[in-house]
């Protein structure tokens, strides 16, 4: 399976922004922060975090200390990005599984 080079700096981004966030935001205690996924723009200028909160009731919380930390983040993810254009981070819920847990309760109420 060959990955092209956006899909490569999407997998980088993720790494490094998960070492980031552990190290420098400073989550509630009792909160798991999870980046899921990363969507580079074509041009690299910009790039979609989404990211998991568990408890679910916690992510607003959680979002918001991450809107305050933003540009430690961004400055830490930017010393260790060695590209240019270096991509401006946004960080985005996840809902996937939420969206599935809805999906398995209708399926167990139709049978």
């Amino acid at each position: 399976m060959s990955f092209s080079r956006i899909d490569r700096i999407n997998e980088l981004i993720k790494e490094i922004l998960a070492s980031i966030v552990y190290e420098e935001a400073e989550v509630p205690p009792g909160v798991f922060l999870t980046v899921v996924k990363v969507d580079t723009s074509k041009d690299l200028r910009y790039a979609r975090v989404f990211v998991s909160v568990f408890p679910e009731k916690k992510f607003g919380q959680t979002i918001e200390l991450l809107g305050k930390k933003i540009y430690l983040i961004q400055g830490a993810l930017n010393k260790k990005l060695h590209m240019k254009p270096l991509p401006r981070i946004e960080f985005v819920a996840d809902k996937t599984e939420v969206e599935a847990d809805k999906i398995e309760k209708l399926l167990k109420e139709i049978e």
